[in-house]
């Protein structure tokens, strides 16, 4: 369950019936926070609600929605889409979008070389979005390089690190928490820009998982104490 001191958020998972979408709902519900799964199809959005309720049992509840009513109702809306519906999702919802913190999970991942680094002309996928919003959507990129395989069980313990990026720090430490709820740890890891080193290393872990026959191969930042978050920039 989440510190007494973290509030309880809501939060919109717009991809939420994906595999990594609905990992991080899952992990979110049971930490206590109000969860919503967006989707362009309202009833698939229940479909996926339903079957995380099923699993979550009495550790929590969440509930599906179309995506514009899920990020009107929410604070925190996660983007969990794959990277050709990025741009398309998060600028058809503009307008609800303001005032919000925008959590961005997006890797510019392009099939089927999945396993080679190519990012867009302008370095991070996240960065080009958060310009293409405006300061109106406090934009944060994070959760690019943990694995999916494991969310949906809320007693593996993941070994992966979460690199947080964005450029208003009192949004990146929300997200932090975010991470420290859902089981991960969560470090501050400087300006929007430095997202394209998450996006990145995304190709590498996938490599890495081809070449080592593993699941969820992650990241871990050493040198600082456990628990702790050290702002970069």
């Amino acid at each position: 369950m989440p510190k007494a001191e973290t509030p309880r958020r809501r939060i919109a998972v717009l991809g939420g019936s994906g595999a990594e979408g609905s990992g991080l709902a899952f992990r979110w519900a049971r930490a206590g926070h109000e969860v919503t799964i967006g989707s362009r199809d309202a009833g698939r959005a229940d479909q996926a609600a339903a079957v995380l309720n099923e699993r979550l049992g009495r550790m929590g509840a969440t509930r599906g929605a179309a995506s514009a009513q899920a990020v009107v109702d929410a604070d925190v809306v996660v983007l969990a889409v794959p990277y050709a519906a990025q741009r398309s999702t998060a600028l058809g919802l503009r307008g609800a979008l303001a005032g919000k913190l925008l959590v961005d999970v997006t890797v510019p991942l392009m099939p089927p070389r999945v396993g080679t680094v190519q990012l867009p002309a302008g370095g991070s996928a996240v960065a080009a979005l958060q310009a293409e919003l405006g300061a109106d959507v406090r934009v944060v990129a994070a959760f690019q390089n943990v694995s999916a395989h494991h969310l949906l069980d809320p007693d593996h313990v993941i070994e992966c690190d979460v690199l947080v990026c964005g450029d208003d720090a009192d949004a990146r430490e929300s997200v932090v928490a975010l991470a420290n709820d859902a089981g991960l740890r969560g470090i501050h890891a400087g300006p929007i820009a430095n997202a394209a080193a998450a996006e990145a290393l995304t190709s590498v872990l996938i490599g890495i998982n081809r070449r080592y026959k593993v699941p969820g191969a992650g990241i871990r930042i050493t040198g600082i104490p456990q628990g702790d978050g050290l702002a970069c920039g």
